[in-house]
């Protein structure tokens, strides 16, 4: 399990006064990626049309280019705006399977001003169930942080 509240910080002090949705996305993506071991790929997947998401900043092998709300567990947090923290991804109806290897996924929206989708950070594990509720809620913490959600 990480430390989250260094985790924060160290984000917090990297992202100070930035705006910019993509560079903010880029270093999270870095810094959530090289603090667990069990976080094999760590993504956004960005909203760049009505129902549709495309590959962010990223860190990993590669991801899938694009991803429409109505398919897989990118698609479902981003069409109901609701974390997806999927156990195992083989029984998860409609996954997408970007790496063979992926075995559980963490997906959260992320929100930023005036309640705007921007897209959803993407987790993924080789090992089954690696994700935990404390996870989620910590990393939805950094999130609705740095992309200032009213």
């Amino acid at each position: 399990m990480p430390d989250y509240d260094a985790l924060a910080a160290r984000i917090r002090a990297l992202t100070h006064g930035e705006t910019d949705e993509v560079a903010l996305m880029a270093t999270l993506a870095c810094e959530i990626h090289q603090a667990d071991a069990r976080f094999d790929w760590t993504g956004f997947y960005r909203v760049t049309a009505p129902e549709l998401l495309k590959i962010g900043p990223y860190q990993g092998g590669h991801g899938c280019l694009t991803i429409p709300f109505a398919r897989g567990v990118c698609g479902a947090a981003a069409r109901t705006r609701q974390i997806q923290r999927v156990a195992d991804v083989e029984a998860f109806p409609g996954h997408i399977a970007c790496a063979s290897s992926t075995r559980s996924e963490l997906v959260i929206p992320v929100v930023g001003p005036g309640d705007r989708l921007l897209g959803v950070l993407d987790i993924d594990s080789d090992r089954p169930a690696a994700f935990t509720d404390e996870d989620a809620h910590r990393l939805q913490e950094i999130l609705d942080e740095c992309f200032a959600r009213d």
